[in-house]
């Protein structure tokens, strides 16, 4: 007798000649689900607002998660005290990831954190889920509709179907600045190339032959040319106790042309090849039985970003300018990466603190778009410290907060001691 499956029926369709588009409406979209989105998402929700989180990949987590970085930085302040700088976000990551083992704190000058990237992802997947966030995944933005100083409508398209979605306020926490350069709102990008990475995870290591970060990257500039490296430095991050370790030891280009950027990605994994080739030969004890376990996404650290209100300098972050409207603060480094062989690395004094105030999120003829993370507007040396996780995510609910505060006028008229009260525990 036929079993019931074999009797599957099937159909044959065809593309309607006006497909339907699918229209979402909500209090806040935003756009990018990386450390500034997430953190927004989850702030907004907290809020009460119904929230809709669009990302052009299939998963969540942006590069945090899926360009294998593995590292937590400038959530905390400096040695000797280590301050933690951000919570919100972070707050719940450490509570839930740091009894399980997939939490480890690096002290130095400052502290780092390094987690496991597929824990961190399945914890970000089921709280937003647990909020009832909304999420669209493998969408790209095609049109921004604004009328009257104000984004009306976001156009997307997706593999399965166009979709459009309205809200009284966005968030651009793309990373490129995606929905402001749509939008047609100016934009910056920089004079010379700012490299990327190629993150790779290493496995069967030997981490207690692990080199010293000192001498590592001595013996890679010694021998960058031996080995084809473009990076003359280079940073390995070992989980204690697994034999792993996430690399950091390319430069690759980060264009915004389709064919160029993908080009790019695939010279920087055949950079990370060379850099595996590197490490086996020149430390068999620790590396000598290295591999690959994961290549990760393209990391992009400065692309193009929103022409704000205010652009951060420097100076501002020299001094730790404290602004009246600050949402965002952390005493990460400037680490501009401007050069194929290696990076500035200027380092700042134990109390040291520096801002970003909401004004640098805000275009400035646009009422209800706010930007977060590394799409934020300052000068290419200021936003090398402000483009790490901890002060992401600290945008991403300062961002959340604005919109909420602003209803439906304008955020560039939200008070600043409004903001202060609520972002108290990212200031104070």
């Amino acid at each position: 007798m036929p079993h019931p499956l074999t009797q599957l029926q099937v159909r044959t369709v065809r593309k309607p000649a006006r497909a339907p588009v699918h229209e979402i409406t909500a209090d806040v979209c935003i756009v990018g689900a990386g450390v500034a989105g997430t953190s927004a998402a989850i702030e907004s929700a907290k809020l009460g607002r119904d929230v809709v989180l669009v990302d052009s990949l299939p998963v969540l987590g942006g590069q945090m998660v899926n360009s294998l970085i593995g590292l937590f930085c400038g959530v905390f302040g400096n040695a000797p005290d280590y301050r933690q700088l951000t919570h919100g976000i972070f707050d719940e990551i450490f509570a839930d990831l740091g009894p399980t083992g997939d939490l480890h704190f690096n002290r130095g000058h400052t502290m780092t954190v390094q987690y496991d990237e597929v824990v961190l992802g399945r914890w970000i997947e089921e709280r937003i889920r647990k909020l009832g966030i909304r999420v669209v995944l493998g969408a790209v933005i095609q049109q921004v509709e604004v009328y009257d100083g104000r984004v009306e409508s976001v156009s997307f398209a997706s593999r399965y179907g166009n979709l459009s979605v309205r809200a009284t306020g966005f968030v651009d926490s793309t990373g490129d600045a995606a929905l402001a350069w749509e939008a047609g709102l100016p934009c910056r990008i920089p004079e010379r190339t700012i490299y990327g990475s190629q993150q790779i995870i290493l496995e069967h290591l030997d981490e207690t032959h692990k080199p010293e970060a000192t001498e590592l990257a001595a013996r890679v500039d010694e021998k960058a040319a031996e080995y084809g490296l473009m990076r003359h430095d280079g940073l390995a991050f070992f989980f204690p106790g697994r034999n792993t370790a996430v690399m950091n030891m390319t430069h690759i280009e980060a264009p915004l042309d389709p064919v160029e950027a993908s080009d790019a990605q695939l010279e920087g994994k055949a950079q990370a090849d060379r850099v595996v080739r590197f490490l086996r030969t020149e430390y068999p004890k620790a590396f000598g039985e290295a591999k690959v376990r994961a290549y990760g996404f393209p990391g992009r650290r400065q692309t193009r970003w929103l022409a704000a209100s205010h652009q951060l300098t420097l100076d501002e972050v020299r001094t730790g300018h404290r602004f009246d409207d600050s949402v965002a603060r952390t005493a990460w480094p400037i680490e501009l990466h401007d050069r194929p062989e290696g990076y500035v690395w200027e380092l700042f004094e134990a109390e040291h603190v520096h801002y970003v105030p909401l004004r640098s999120m805000l275009p400035p003829d646009v009422h209800n778009l706010v930007a977060a993370g590394r799409c934020v507007d300052g000068d290419a040396a200021a936003l090398s410290s402000i483009r790490v996780m901890g002060p992401c995510a600290a945008m991403g609910a300062g961002a959340a907060h604005a919109l909420d505060l602003a209803g439906k006028e304008s955020v560039h008229d939200v008070r600043p001691g409004d903001l202060h009260d609520r972002l108290a525990a990212n200031l104070d």
